[in-house]
């Protein structure tokens, strides 16, 4: 039985979803344990692009650049999840931070958070949920 409330999209209509986003999650994981935090984004041409102030994020990506990323968005009728993975790195150069100062990314807290953390992304999967009733366990 093809169950027809959960649709699998393609990378594209994840990269959509993204697009139309600006909160997500950062999964990180060190020496076995993991990590998640709330973050703003931007998401562009295979990249989703982040600020963070000093601290356990950007000493976790020290340690270990393989990320994990989800975001997700609903209506009162269906909702949807994209989960996309990839390598995070800090930009250094002066010339990646200025560029990375014209996207539409601002911090939504009064933090400083100067540093900018790219994920190149290798896989994104996504799927839209349509609401409804739970079925009957046991149907006659």
């Amino acid at each position: 039985m093809v169950d027809e409330s959960v649709r699998v999209l393609t990378p594209d209509q994840a990269w959509d979803l993204l697009g139309g986003a600006q909160l997500g999650r950062i999964a990180l994981s060190v020496d076995g344990q993991p990590d998640i935090f709330p973050v703003n984004f931007h998401a562009t041409d295979g990249r989703i692009m982040l600020r963070s102030g000093e601290g356990t994020k950007l000493s976790e990506l020290a340690v270990n650049s393989r990320v994990a990323f989800e975001a997700d968005g609903h209506t009162e009728t269906d909702g949807w999840s994209v989960v996309a993975k990839g390598t995070a790195r800090i930009l250094v150069s002066l010339h990646e931070i200025e560029a990375a100062d014209q996207l539409p990314l601002r911090p939504w807290i009064a933090t400083m958070k100067y540093n900018y953390v790219e994920i190149a992304v290798d896989s994104i999967t996504a799927r839209r949920f349509e609401f409804g009733p739970e079925p009957e366990r046991y149907p006659v």
